[in-house]
């Protein structure tokens, strides 16, 4: 038996652990893709009849209420161009003008909401963080959505009263100063 140089062992050696590392990754790669492709019975739940859902959360039908034939129907283009999110924009500048004294931390203007974070207001003593949700494009009460929360939780109910009151009449005064122009 001949004895093999040490270069020629080391480079054996490392040549064999790699084909025994790539023959074991493989291995359990294989098996890995075999048990899941069997699945266990789990996967979605079929209990809900599609016929008693309402038309917008059932996926059969389409948004004028004709049924999907086929899956190239999801494909399709069904959706309403001429459909969008109108915020109203003197709530929006009132909010924003009202809540000046809380940091901005996220904005979304095309769905009316913008959250921000806690501060204290001129005066006061306390810290505030708000919610607005401008849910309408009318300047209407029903418009708005106001959540204030303190850091020992949600604020008094007369006090996101009277900021949705300040919001409002603020928002009646730009809406008079712009048709005044």
């Amino acid at each position: 038996m001949a004895r093999l140089d040490t270069a020629e062992t080391l480079f054996l050696g490392a040549k064999g652990m790699t084909f025994a590392r790539g023959t074991r990754i493989a291995s359990v790669l294989a098996l890995v893709a075999v048990l899941s492709s069997c699945g266990w019975g789990g996967g979605i739940s079929t209990d809900v009849d599609p016929n008693d859902l309402p038309d917008e959360f059932n996926p059969y039908v389409d948004n004028d209420g004709n049924d999907r034939d086929t899956i190239w129907d999801l494909f399709t283009n069904l959706d309403d161009p001429n459909t969008s999110l109108e915020v109203n924009r003197y709530l929006w500048v009132a909010s924003l003008d009202i809540l000046n004294f809380l940091p901005v931390e996220r904005v979304d203007a095309f769905s009316g909401v913008f959250v921000t974070g806690y501060g204290t207001p001129p005066g006061g003593g306390r810290s505030y963080r708000a919610t607005v949700y401008i849910t309408d494009p009318a300047l209407d009460a029903r418009s708005l959505k106001v959540s204030l929360n303190t850091r020992s939780g949600p604020a008094d109910p007369d006090t996101v009263r009277a900021v949705e009151d300040a919001i409002l009449s603020r928002a009646r005064q730009l809406r008079i100063k712009h048709t005044a122009l």
